[in-house]
């Protein structure tokens, strides 16, 4: 079995393969040189899997390429295939998410852009059209853009019943629909936006990333801006979890498949410094869904660390041990083969890291 671990950065993609168990890699030459790619998925629901690219080119501008032989050669479309319709008077800045479809739906992925939209494609990521209700929200004026701009960043499709999906953005908060995305109502009860006059508001919440519970989909992790979360009841309400952690801020939060209530977060010291605490990396695991928490660091740096690690730049595989990657902003990638309990480098040296994905193939 060999293991992908494809790495969006700031100028290409990269694509790490494993053959022997995740204990050592294969790093491959830049796919999409000078482009940022922030947004990777690895679809497994066709023959062969496809992989989806969301670049953004400073001389070309966005587009979603895909390759349907592990990255062998890409098809990049003439015209982008995701494109806002003229009426709305917005272009597309960049892809931010590409998610397949549960396997009720095999043809369809979801992509979420900014400005924050929702789009469908139904052919496997060849073309996309937008979800009308969620911009059409009366919300959608009052949603601010967070420091890494206004974008739908986190979606989430149930992955037993097609009409029910959670998205979150920055900054409007979580939002869900249980009509197939006809309608859309914000889900941020419990959720605390400490920088607004009124801190318990219906929506405006700067949520950074969601992760959902494979072992139970009606449980939500969520990463806020100061704050880490716990949904028992697919959004309906939020309790806090941070108890345990050195710090509520950070970007990721990821939930490990075949482990129910094993979550992951990579915390950062306050909002004016945005590096580990005390300078250490350090990843946490809870295994009981956020009640406690755990510290790793075995084979991380020991000396004082200050990168950061993106909302996108965590996440973990499908193998039957699981395991768990992060990118840094400093280009160095991570790996676990043990559910977190060590760690051992893939590269360094790379361009800053802004998303990573993982599977068997």
């Amino acid at each position: 079995m060999t293991t992908l671990l494809a790495i969006g950065t700031s100028k290409g993609l990269f694509l790490a393969t494993s053959t022997d168990g995740r204990r050592t890699w294969q790093v491959s030459r830049p796919h999409f040189p000078m482009t940022g790619v922030y947004a990777v998925a690895i679809d497994k629901r066709r023959a062969a899997p496809r992989l989806l690219a969301g670049m953004t080119s400073s001389h070309f501008g966005p587009s979603v390429a895909r390759s349907d032989d592990l990255g062998g050669s890409w098809l990049e479309p003439d015209q982008p295939p995701v494109a806002f319709p003229a009426d709305t008077g917005a272009s597309l800045g960049r892809v931010w998410q590409l998610t397949p479809a549960g396997p009720a739906q095999p043809d369809v992925v979801w992509a979420g852009t900014e400005p924050s939209a929702l789009f469908r494609s139904d052919d496997g990521g060849v073309t996309f059209t937008m979800v009308r209700a969620l911009w059409d929200h009366p919300h959608r004026e009052q949603w601010d853009a967070g420091f890494g701009g206004q974008a739908v960043h986190t979606v989430l499709p149930h992955p037993d019943d097609a009409d029910r999906m959670v998205v979150a953005m920055s900054t409007g908060g979580v939002y869900r629909t249980d009509d197939g995305g006809a309608s859309w109502a914000p889900s941020n009860t419990g959720i605390r936006a400490y920088f607004l006059p009124d801190e318990w508001p219906e929506f405006g919440q700067c949520v950074h990333k969601v992760a959902q519970d494979p072992g139970d989909p009606e449980r939500l992790y969520a990463q806020n801006h100061h704050g880490v979360y716990r949904s028992d009841d697919g959004g309906g309400s939020w309790t806090s979890i941070a108890d345990g952690l050195p710090s509520d801020f950070g970007f990721p939060v990821v939930a490990l498949p075949g482990r129910p209530g094993t979550v992951f977060t990579f915390p950062l010291a306050a909002d004016g410094e945005r590096w580990p605490v005390g300078h250490r990396c350090r990843v946490y695991r809870s295994g009981d869904a956020g009640k406690t928490w755990q510290a790793l660091s075995a084979g991380l740096p020991t000396e004082p660390f200050y990168p950061s690690v993106l909302r996108d730049a965590m996440c973990a595989d499908d193998a039957e041990t699981g395991g768990v990657y992060f990118g840094t902003r400093s280009g160095e990638v991570y790996a676990s083969r043990d559910e977190g309990d060590s760690w051992s480098r893939v590269a360094a040296h790379l361009p800053d890291v802004l998303c990573v994905r993982a599977a068997e193939v």
